[in-house]
Order: C-alpha cells, then structure tokens, then sequence
C-alpha cells in the first residue's frame, strides 16, 4: 500500500496530493505572487474544460488561469517532465476553456517555460523571465484581443486537447 503525501497548495490553501507535477505547480504558484506581483485571489486553479469528443464529455481542467481586471490573461500547464511536450496541450485548452481566447499560454515546470501567443500559436518567449508580470499585462491590457475561437476551429482544438490531456498521468 502507497500512502500519498498531503500537501497545502499555495493558492487555495487546500489539502491535495503531492503527485505528479505538483511540486511544479507549487513552485510556479509562487513564482507568480511573490515574483510577479499577481494576487492569490487573481489565480484560478484547476479551471474546469470539458470538451466533446464523438458526442461525449472529456472533462479536464487547466492548471492555472491568471487574471488580471477580472480577464482571463495566461493558461498555464505545470509539468514534471518536458515542457515542450505539453505546447501544443495548453494551446488548445486556452483557446478553449472560457468564451474568448485567453492571450497567453504558458508550458512551465517552474525553471524554464515556454510562453505562446494564444491566437497565433507562436512562441513568444522562453523561460521564466519571459512569463509576463502583472504591471506588464495590466499595460498591456488595453491593447490584448478577447475573441473567441472561431467556430470552424473548435472541434479541431477539443480534439488535440483531449488527445494530449489523456497522455498526462497523475491526473
């Protein structure tokens, strides 16, 4: 018999599990408060996605979804392995999880990232320097588009994500 570790996460302060990328996700977590300038109150984790797949519910969630004047502004997926394995994943579950493209999404396992313009699915930065900070996105928050994803694509991107969530383990 296994017994798994309890944890307090730094956001919620709730009890989890110490499993997976956990210890990434913590670490990251804080890097976005203490580091960043975000507020707990302006990180959302496990942000819940359900997405179809041949007339089915997949339901998921996105690690952290950050805002910043009550708009979702970066999604983020926190890994233990490669973070590049796990690009294309987040992508879709920003484009995806609320009714507009979130502007940033972000692979990191708390020492390196990658982060991509959401609509373009460009790299735009890599490594945690390049993660914006709260003071660079509150600027910059007049100038982010909020669409959504366009309806042709939809399907297309419920599919990749479902696709690459279902490899994660430790779910």
């Amino acid at each position: 018999m296994t017994l798994t570790q309890l944890i307090t996460d730094y956001i919620t302060g709730n009890e989890i599990n110490l499993v997976g990328p956990e210890i990434s996700r913590q670490n990251f977590e804080k890097f976005l408060v203490e580091t960043n300038g975000y507020k707990k109150q302006e990180i959302h984790v496990n942000e819940p996605l359900t997405v179809q797949f041949k007339g089915e519910d997949y339901i998921s969630c996105i690690d952290l979804v950050v805002c910043v004047q009550d708009r979702a502004v970066m999604a983020v997926t926190c890994v233990a392995g490669s973070i590049g394995s796990y690009e294309r994943e987040i992508l879709a579950g920003a484009r995806l999880v609320r009714n507009y493209q979130i502007p940033f999404a972000v692979s990191t396992d708390a020492k390196d990232a990658v982060v991509m313009d959401t609509r373009s699915g460009k790299t735009i930065g890599k490594g945690l320097a390049a993660v914006p900070s709260r003071k660079q996105l509150e600027k910059k928050l007049p100038d982010l588009v909020f669409e959504p994803l366009d309806e042709n694509r939809k399907e297309r991107e419920m599919i990749i994500y479902r696709s690459f969530n279902m490899e994660k383990i430790n779910r």
